[in-house]
């Protein structure tokens, strides 16, 4: 039976051509060679299976061929090339630092530089693995490596530069290799099922491209598993079942349940992926990254960003322009917070199936937030119209809807037209106020949501309360207060009761730094427009100043006065010192009475600790 070869090894690069995604190390390489500017040590470095140590051994053939192509590549043919190839090249050494990375082994290698090549031109020492040498062997090399004779060319390759003294990196051309395309990847794999007849599909394809995270090494090792599970016929169900990945049709099904607010069949097919042995946080990061991808699918000039086959970037196409942005924004965000608490949560499937019933609810709660934009354009036009509005004589009884300095006295019949006189000096007490006209049922309409309406969907999508401050705050970026016309007296006592009010809405909101300012600091009435609030530092402040529109949206409808506004004082509040232990109460009794000591001493009694 013929010994099966990976096709990690079988189909390895032997040219600069044929290495794959890293086309900025080749060209630099090649031009190098041709205009005879080769440095005397090179740093490769970059993650994992990129082709550091093939384009290592790619230059080391290539700058001793005796025939060059014209594009500067090893012809292959020539004496030294046939070497190499063989292994038996007296002018190629490649050390492995990973097991020999003493002082010894670093020496025996300075030894053999001083002997120059019996054929050819350079003599090339490849270290692989560099950062695994000690501080010594480091230190050893240091000077052969600065002053290294006219024929030793040295490549030294890493994963991890960090690790490496700056006295070597300063000495060493710095290559950096990038991790390889999905789509290199992709093509890549691909030929080689051609070469060796292999049936595949671009899907799956993709999807190990997607798994190997830019190691083509990777890449080729998954390829090689799944060629041998599926009999040379792979497939993208056959890879998503080997490689134990999330199907694309799971999220986008999860998708249209979620747009469609259909809690059940979401949570059943949460249920599903569960008990095929998926974890939680795995598919809720899936789902966040199915999120991004609708979303760089809504514009074609970021289509281009999608690392899928076509038939799914087709797919995300199409599922996006049926997916509103906001949907996908305010999904995002609880995907993200989900991510953030799964690990520390005792109940990580509630973490998740939470997360995905809010999500569910996010239709209805953008519609929500847009009842109550399209509530406040409404009572702004009602606003303008009403200080433009015509004299109470002119507008039909059933309308009755006028400020209130220019309701008459009631009467049923039409007063006969007056001469106009000038306006004698009447004492404002003998003028008789009017009765306070019924407010209409399209002025109930006006009111905004009401606050435990806004902190039920504040507590349901954290993004609404941005959505809701921009809806708010459209002109000019600032929030705005509800306003009206109505300017009415009340009392200390109508204040307190309200604000009370207002404390056991945001205690039930769980809005526990708020409940606690307002506990503290009760309201002062100091005009019929201006309330005091005392706090105690610039936090506290700052929290008010942050909570000041719902409150105002609060207080002023209920209390018929929309003129009201809140400042805050800042005061110092006398510290009261607690006592807590056995000891410090009694001091202080004895404080109070000295002569409870002299009874202590007199009985031979102790204090309890």
């Amino acid at each position: 039976m013929e010994n099966f070869i990976v096709s990690a090894r079988k189909y390895r690069p032997a040219t600069f051509e044929t290495v794959v995604g890293q086309q900025h190390i080749t060209g630099t390489l090649k031009n190098a060679i041709k205009n005879n500017q080769l440095a005397q040590a090179f740093l490769f470095c970059g993650p994992r299976g990129v082709g550091k140590t093939t384009c290592a051994r790619i230059l080391a053939k290539t700058i001793n061929c005796t025939s060059l192509t014209p594009e500067q590549e090893a012809c292959g043919s020539c004496e030294s090339c046939i070497s190499f190839q063989t292994g038996h090249s007296f002018n190629f050494h490649e050390l492995d630092a990973a097991s020999n990375n003493s002082v010894d082994d670093i020496r025996s290698l300075i030894e053999q530089v001083r002997i120059p090549p019996q054929a050819g031109k350079y003599k090339i020492y490849i270290i692989d693995e560099v950062h695994m040498l000690s501080a010594n062997a480091f230190n050893a090399f240091l000077k052969t490596l600065e002053e290294p004779p006219s024929y030793a060319i040295f490549i030294l390759a890493t994963t991890e530069k960090h690790k490496i003294l700056p006295t070597i990196l300063s000495r060493c051309q710095i290559f950096d290799f990038n991790r390889i395309q999905v789509e290199d990847i992709a093509g890549h794999l691909n030929k080689i099922a051609q070469r060796e007849n292999i049936a595949v599909e671009a899907d799956g394809l993709h999807i190990i491209a997607q798994k190997a995270d830019g190691g083509l090494r990777d890449a080729l090792s998954m390829f090689d598993q799944i060629v041998s599970y599926t009999n040379k016929n792979l497939t993208y169900k056959s890879v998503i079942d080997n490689l134990n990945i999330l199907d694309y049709d799971y999220y986008f099904k999860l998708t249209q349940y979620l747009t469609a607010t259909d809690v059940s069949q979401t949570l059943i097919l949460f249920d599903e992926i569960l008990n095929n042995g998926f974890d939680g946080n795995n598919f809720i990061n899936g789902l966040a990254s199915h999120l991004r991808n609708l979303l760089v699918a809504k514009d074609p000039q970021t289509t281009k960003l999608l690392e899928v086959s076509e038939n799914i970037r087709q797919k995300y196409i199409s599922q996006s322009q049926q997916t509103p942005v906001s949907f996908i924004l305010t999904a995002l965000n609880l995907a993200n917070q989900c991510d953030l608490n799964y690990k520390n949560s005792k109940n990580q499937r509630l973490q998740v199936e939470m997360a995905l019933i809010k999500m569910c609810h996010i239709p209805s709660v953008l519609q929500l937030a847009n009842t109550a934009t399209d509530l406040d354009q409404i009572k702004k036009k009602t606003n303008v119209s009403s200080v433009q509005a015509t004299p109470a004589t002119d507008l039909p009884v059933s309308n009755p809807v006028v400020p209130p300095g220019n309701i008459p006295a009631a009467d049923p019949a039409p007063a006969p037209p007056i001469a106009p006189e000038k306006p004698a000096a009447t004492p404002a007490a003998s003028i008789p106020l009017p009765k306070k006209t019924p407010v209409p049922s399209a002025k109930i309409a006006l009111n905004p949501l009401s606050l435990t309406q806004q902190h039920k969907v504040s507590m349901l999508v954290p993004s609404l309360n941005g959505i809701q401050n921009n809806a708010d705050g459209a002109e000019g970026n600032e929030p705005k207060y509800i306003t009206g016309s109505d300017k009415e007296a009340f009392t200390q006592e109508q204040l307190l009761f309200y604000w009370n009010q207002y404390i056991n809405i945001v205690k039930e909101a769980n809005r526990i730094n708020v409940y606690t300012l307002m506990s503290s600091s009760a309201p002062l009435l100091e005009s019929q427009e201006e309330i005091m609030v005392e706090v105690e530092h610039k936090l506290q402040e700052d929290l008010l100043q942050e909570e000041m529109i719902d409150l105002l949206n609060f207080l002023r409808p209920r209390l018929k006065n929309f003129s009201i506004y809140i400042k805050t004082r800042q005061v110092v509040r006398e510290v009261v010192n607690r006592l807590y232990t056995s000891t410090e109460k009694y001091q202080y009794l004895v404080e109070k009475n000295p002569k409870l000591e002299e009874m202590r001493r007199r009985f031979n009694l102790d204090v309890n600790p």
